[in-house]
């Protein structure tokens, strides 16, 4: 009888014996060990330390842009691989390849390369060079309120900052442009402006309320001018016991720039002013934007008046007194016409709602209207958002609280011509303001004696709308203190009925807390951001908007709310910016498709990224790879991190 076991046993520990020897050989079998007969005759390859067969090559990039390092190895795997910048290991770079951040130009000249190892030994790449380009001439400016006349707050030029980069650890803080007082009105910026003898520079442009100018290289930070508006024995204003502008008035409205007037382009503002027995002066200066010298002859005295037995009124006109108002909405420059809209110092009369049109190249008044003539109250406030206008001449604004005459004329119009509370359109034919259209509530009368008027906020002029029928429609937006969402036909606004609010879309309730901001707008969406609420967006669909917040941000906004900007490269790396008014104040980036938080400036540690404490309307500046944002204090720069 076979001991089949022990047979089996003895065939095993054979081939037990053929593995061992198979695995210690140190060498590769190109057949495999048998069981019966004699071991087989191997091929061998011997195994063999890296070698580097495809060096990285030299990489040319522009800031802002990412570069591509790469390595090819010969010899027994698996591989492991470290990357080198210098002789530095960089943390995590362990493949075959290595994307770096956004560059930057202090990056230019950096060498990269790698060690790839195996169970053998290791090897070297050479060394490659990064290069990296200036991102040339900046091409994008931004010379108005909110980026155009329409007031969208979007710049579709943007192409350097994206989701990819717009974070705490490639994102931040560069810098801090100290000026001498607050900055209310938002700054504006001017691409490759030649100064005389000075070279060009992209100009950063911020006014302050101690009525100073400044011209900033937008990209070091250097002064390349600043001039004062005051004349001599005056000072600033004072608040006029209103602290809604305080502790001194200057200039607080945002300026805008014309760059194809004058000998290198030109700077509008309206400035106020005291003298040493008290007179208070509004005054338009233009200057030129290279050199920040005075243009045209000016500046000149903001002076009017206009029919009517309201407040202030002579008993034939009502007359303009400079000391009762102040420059608060952004200048709109519009067909060479600059027109400005006056406010009051809170609410204390008299005073009533003014809109005025200056010449651009003589600086002389062109035309003046008065929105309640014969009442009072009734002024331009708009949260500092600038009067808006259309393509074809038309300027749209909201009316603060005021005097609304519910006896119509024959064309439904006021007849006394008193438009306190109203959602307004001026025709500008012919370089005239009147008064062309008008929405005003069903109970607007109500809402102005209760201070819940629509004044507080801005308007956008939304782009042509399809119905999906192949109707267009021409519409505009704004919201007030009523907590109410308004979207006006601007072929027929509505007008006034004590019964029913006219009007081509209202959603009641949209906005909890009211707002005192302006909206943005891109890409068929609206966002809003109102008192103690998320920012809200609202989709556009068939010329309407959806009935609710279609996404909203996470986190909320105390007083005043926010108003938001956008920046995209066309439709793609759309991001909305704002600004929380806190101590510190606090920057913002979401994605403008869900409005997740992508950056804010709080997440950098130590406090890398504050700025300084809040400002009441903080609208954020984006253009070509940096955001600028005005404080009390100066201008903060943000932007990729060297």
């Amino acid at each position: 009888m076979i001991d089949s076991d022990r047979f089996l046993g003895a065939g095993m520990r054979l081939q037990q014996l053929t593995n061992l020897w198979c695995f210690l050989t140190v060498t590769l079998f190109l057949a495999g060990c048998g069981l019966s007969g004699s071991p087989p005759t191997p091929t061998i390859v011997s195994a063999a330390a890296p070698s580097i067969t495809a060096q990285p090559a030299n990489q040319t990039v522009t800031a802002g842009q990412t570069a591509t390092f790469s390595v090819t190895a010969a010899g027994t795997t698996p591989f492991s691989y470290q990357w080198q910048k210098g002789t530095t290991a960089i943390s995590g770079a362990t493949s075959a390849s290595y994307t770096t951040a956004p560059t930057t130009t202090a990056e230019s000249g950096s060498q990269f390369g790698v060690v790839v190892s195996n169970a053998i030994g290791n090897a070297t790449s050479n060394a490659a060079t990064l290069t990296v380009n200036g991102a040339g001439p900046a091409s994008t400016d931004v010379l108005t309120y909110h980026n155009d006349i329409a007031r969208t707050g979007q710049n579709l030029t943007e192409s350097t900052l994206t989701f990819g980069n717009v974070n705490s650890g490639t994102f931040g803080k560069l810098g801090f442009y100290p000026v001498d007082g607050l900055v209310d009105a938002e700054p504006l910026y001017a691409s490759n402006v030649a100064v005389p003898n000075n070279g060009t520079h992209n100009l950063v442009i911020a006014a302050t309320e101690n009525d100073s100018v400044y011209a900033f290289d937008a990209d070091s930070g250097a002064t390349i001018w600043q001039i004062s508006t005051l004349k001599t024995g005056e000072t600033t204003s004072d608040d006029r016991d209103c602290t809604q502008i305080t502790p001194q008035i200057g200039v607080t409205s945002t300026p805008v720039i014309d760059r194809t007037v004058g000998p290198n382009g030109a700077v509008y503002v309206v400035a106020m002013s005291k003298d040493g027995s008290g007179n208070y002066y509004q005054r338009l200066h233009a200057l030129d934007l290279a050199l920040g010298s005075e243009l045209f002859g000016g500046p000149v005295a903001v002076q009017a008046t206009y029919p009517g037995t309201g407040d202030n009124s002579n008993g034939t006109n009502v007359v303009f007194d400079p000391g009762q108002y102040a420059e608060r909405s952004a200048l709109l420059l519009l067909n060479g016409v600059i027109y400005t809209g006056w406010t009051s110092h809170c609410d204390i009369r008299p005073y009533t709602g003014w809109i005025m049109g200056y010449s651009e190249s003589t600086l002389a008044q062109t035309s003046v209207l008065n929105v309640t003539p014969n009442g009072d109250a009734g002024s331009i406030w708009m949260a500092g958002a600038g009067l808006a206008a259309d393509s074809s001449g038309n300027i749209y604004f909201l009316d603060a609280n005021g005097d609304f005459d519910t006896s119509l004329n024959a064309s439904g119009f006021p007849s006394d011509g008193d438009y306190g509370n109203a959602f307004m359109k001026l025709s500008t034919s012919g370089n005239q303001l009147a008064v062309a259209d008008y929405f005003e509530m069903d109970n607007g009368v109500e809402e102005s004696d209760n201070d819940t008027d629509l004044g507080s906020g801005g308007t956008i002029v939304l782009p042509d709308l399809s119905d999906g029928s192949g109707n267009t429609w021409h519409l505009a937006v704004g919201a007030g203190k009523d907590q109410n969402l308004y979207l006006v036909n601007r072929d027929a606004m509505g007008k006034f009925s004590a019964n029913n609010n006219n009007i081509y879309q209202e959603l009641a309730g949209a906005l909890p807390g009211g707002v005192w901001a302006m909206p943005a707008y891109f890409n068929n969406t609206v966002y809003y951001g109102s008192f103690g609420s998320p920012i809200q967006a609202f989709t556009i669909t068939n010329a309407k908007l959806s009935t609710s917040a279609t996404s909203q941000t996470a986190n909320s906004f105390g007083y005043p709310g926010a108003t938001p900007s956008v920046s995209a490269n066309g439709t793609s790396n759309a991001i909305v910016w704002a600004v929380e008014n806190t101590s510190p104040a606090v920057l913002h980036a979401y994605n403008a498709t869900n409005l997740t938080e992508i950056y804010n400036s709080n997440q950098a540690s130590n406090g890398r990224d504050h700025f300084g404490d809040g400002n009441k309307f903080i609208t954020p500046m984006i253009v070509n790879g940096h955001v600028f944002v005005g404080t009390p204090n100066g201008v903060a720069v943000f932007g990729l991190l060297p």
